[in-house]
C-alpha cells in the first residue's frame, strides 16, 4: 500500500463504504486513524472519533443505521501541507421517510505510511437534516430485529414536550408497522432517562392556553405508549439517573426494565398542583399495590433504585455504566424469541386485571391453539424432542 497515491486511497475508501467491506477499510485505515463528522448532522452522528473501531461504529455506522447514503466524490486536489481534498456528492434518503438525500461535502483526508490516519467531514447539514424524516428529538435505530427508542433532549433532561410527544406517537407507529421488529429497547441520551413533564413548557404557556397545550401533547404521547403496550415485540427498558412524572409511561409500557443502582424514580404531580398522565393512574397500582401508589402521588415520595426494585416498578439493577449493555443483551435475547407468542402473553398479562377467571380461562385456550399453529410452535416443539435449541423466526 505504501506506494498508492493518496487518490487512490480515497477511492478505495469510498468503494470499500459503499459496498460495507470490512476488511477493506480495516486495510486502508492506519491503526491511529481519527475522524470527525460535520457537527450539526442529525441524531447526534457529528464529533470525534477516535480510531478505526470508533468511526466505523459511531460515524459510517451511526449514518448508515439513519440513512441509505453513498459518497460520490467528484474531484481530488492536493494540498500543500500534504492533505487530500475530496469534493463530491452525497446520495441517498434516510430511512425514516425524509426527502431524498443530496448533499455536497469536502473531505480532508491525510496518509501516513500508505494507510488514511484522519479524515475531516465537511457537509450541507441542513439537507441531511431534511432527508432524515420527521423524528427530531428521538432517535430510532431499527439494527437486525431489534428496534432501538432513544429519547434525545440530554440537555433537558429528555423532559417531555409537544415535539418528543409527537416524535414518541411517530416512532411507536413506525415500530407497529414493521413485521422485521421482535425486540424493542428504549434508552435516553445524556445522563436522564426523562424527568417526565417539560416544565418550562408549563412555565410558558398562558393559564388560558395551557390545557388545550396539554391535550394536544398527551394525546400523542399517550397513543405511544397504546403502541408500544400493543406490539407483540417485547419491550426493555434502559433506565440511568432520573425518571419522573409521565416518563414513567415509557417504563410501563416495557416488560423488563433494566435500572442503574443510583437511578431515581418520582411521580412529582402534587408538587404541581396536577393529576396524573403517561398511565401512572392504571400502570402504577398494578405493579405496586394501591397503598404504595397512593403514598407516591399523595406524598411526592421519591424511590432510590432499590426501593424501585423492592417495589416492583422495576426487573433488575445494574451498574450505571453497564445497564444499557445489559439491556441490549436481554433485548437480543427476547428477539430470538418466538415473536407472535411473546405478544400473545404480553396482551393477556394486562388485560388479566380486569378479567375474570372464566374469561381469562378461555382467552389462554383461544391464545394457545393459535399459535400452536404458527411455526415457531412447531420449531419449539421439535427442538425440545431433539433436545436441542429452538431457532424461533418470529411467526
Amino acid at each position: 500500500m505504501e506506494s498508492r497515491p493518496p487518490a487512490d486511497l480515497a477511492r478505495a475508501l469510498y468503494a470499500a463504504l459503499a459496498a460495507g467491506d470490512r476488511e477493506q477499510l480495516d486495510a486502508l485505515l492506519h491503526p491511529e486513524f481519527t475522524g470527525r463528522t460535520a457537527e450539526g448532522l442529525p441524531y447526534g452522528i457529528g464529533g470525534d472519533h477516535d480510531g478505526p473501531a470508533a468511526m466505523r461504529r459511531n460515524g459510517w455506522g451511526a449514518i448508515a443505521r439513519h440513512f441509505e447514503a453513498r459518497a460520490e466524490p467528484e474531484r481530488f486536489l492536493d494540498l500543500a501541507d500534504g492533505r487530500l481534498l475530496v469534493t463530491g456528492r452525497y446520495h441517498g434518503h434516510g430511512k425514516q421517510g425524509g426527502a431524498v438525500l443530496d448533499a455536497a461535502f469536502a473531505h480532508l483526508i491525510a496518509v501516513d505510511q500508505g494507510r488514511i490516519k484522519s479524515l475531516e467531514q465537511f457537509t450541507d447539514t441542513a439537507r441531511w437534516h431534511d432527508a432524515a424524516g420527521p423524528l427530531r428529538t428521538v432517535l430510532l435505530d431499527f439494527e437486525g430485529s431489534v428496534a432501538t427508542l432513544r429519547l434525545n433532549r440530554p440537555d433537558k433532561g429528555n423532559a417531555i414536550d409537544e415535539s418528543m410527544a409527537a416524535d414518541l406517537a411517530e416512532a411507536a407507529t413506525q415500530i407497529a408497522e414493521r413485521s422485521d421488529v421482535r425486540a424493542v429497547l428504549i434508552a435516553g441520551n445524556g445522563p436522564n432517562f426523562t424527568v417526565g413533564g417539560d416544565l418550562s413548557l408549563f412555565a410558558g404557556t398562558a393559564r388560558e392556553q395551557l390545557p388545550n397545550r396539554l391535550r394536544r401533547m398527551i394525546d400523542s404521547y399517550h397513543l405511544a405508549i397504546e403502541r408500544l403496550t400493543s406490539i407483540d415485540a417485547p419491550v426493555v427498558a434502559a433506565v440511568r439517573g432520573g425518571a419522573g412524572g409521565g416518563g414513567l409511561g415509557l417504563i410501563y409500557a416495557a416488560d423488563i426494565v433494566v435500572a442503574a443502582d443510583d437511578a431515581r424514580f418520582a411521580l412529582g404531580y402534587g408538587a404541581l398542583g396536577l393529576t396524573a398522565d403517561g398511565g401512572n393512574t392504571w400502570f402504577l397500582p398494578r405493579m405496586v399495590g394501591i397503598r404504595r401508589a397512593q403514598e407516591l402521588f399523595l406524598l411526592n415520595r421519591r424511590l432510590t433504585a432499590q426501593e424501585a426494585l423492592d417495589f416492583g416498578l422495576v426487573s433488575r439493577l445494574a451498574s450505571s455504566d453497564s445497564v444499557e449493555s445489559e439491556a441490549n443483551a436481554l433485548a437480543a435475547t427476547l428477539a430470538a424469541g418466538p415473536t407472535r407468542a411473546f405478544g400473545a402473553v404480553r396482551r393477556m398479562l394486562r388485560q388479566s386485571f380486569e378479567t375474570g377467571l372464566s374469561d381469562q380461562l378461555e382467552a389462554e385456550k383461544e391464545s394457545i391453539i393459535a399459535t400452536s399453529r404458527n411455526r415457531d410452535a412447531n420449531e419449539g416443539i421439535a427442538a425440545f424432542v431433539a433436545k436441542r435449541r429452538p431457532q424461533f423466526r418470529g411467526d
